[in-house]
């Protein structure tokens, strides 16, 4: 791994790493070899290939995992590719509860961040299905249509945020008021918060909170 490609905000994220910390650097190198760019987004290590999102680096509470952002496009020759929840249509991840299941897995690896590459320089786009729950604004869709960061971060959401947004976005009648509701709440997308998210991630604003609360999603 060669550190002129690393990103110091990367460095910053790890050093504070509390869980899963070994198991970052893992993916982190794995990924680096790969010859991506490595980029901070949504609070996570994000690698790209010529400005497209590739690969993302996250963790819960049960599992860490290598995210790829438009995983429903890959061939999963080896069965480890995981739909999140059922309205994620693009990404797909590849989970581990330890460091010596990504030291075991990491040719397998590589060869499915490979095949990411290879899906962006053809081209290849993911063919959304429109969800029958709720249809998005017009407003939004144009949005998300423009900017494929923006609709990355939404759809790694829940479910639960995914619908606060769009009944927020639907609720006023007046297409200029829907247009400026989108522009207000597309930084908090961006941060992967949720509508009523309190600015410490957690999913309720909290009385006198001060920010300092650890991020959660």
């Amino acid at each position: 791994m060669t550190n002129s490609r690393t990103n110091p905000k990367v460095d910053e994220f790890l050093s504070k790493a509390t869980k899963w910390k070994e198991e970052y650097e893992k993916l982190r190198s794995i990924v680096l070899d790969c010859e991506l760019t490595e980029d901070f987004k949504w609070m996570h290590p994000c690698y790209t290939f010529e400005n497209k999102n590739i690969v993302l680096i996250h963790g819960f509470k049960e599992y860490c995992a290598l995210l790829f952002h438009k995983g429903a496009l890959l061939q999963d020759t080896h069965g480890i590719l995981i739909q999140q929840t059922e309205n994620v249509q693009a990404a797909r991840q590849i989970r581990f509860t330890n460091v010596q299941e990504i030291v075991e897995l990491e040719p397998i690896l590589k060869s499915y961040i490979y095949k990411a590459i290879e899906v962006e320089k053809a081209g290849l786009e993911v063919n959304y299905k429109k969800d029958t729950e709720f249809i998005i604004p017009e407003e939004f869709q144009i949005k998300l249509d423009e900017n494929a960061t923006l609709k990355a971060a939404f759809e790694a959401l829940t479910p639960g945020r995914q619908r606060a947004y769009i009944f927020h976005f639907s609720q006023p009648k007046q297409s200029k008021t829907r247009a400026s509701r989108v522009e207000k709440c597309i930084p908090k997308i961006l941060d992967g918060k949720g509508l009523n998210d309190c600015t410490c991630g957690f999913s309720k604003k909290l009385p006198n909170c001060d920010g300092s609360h650890k991020y959660i999603r």
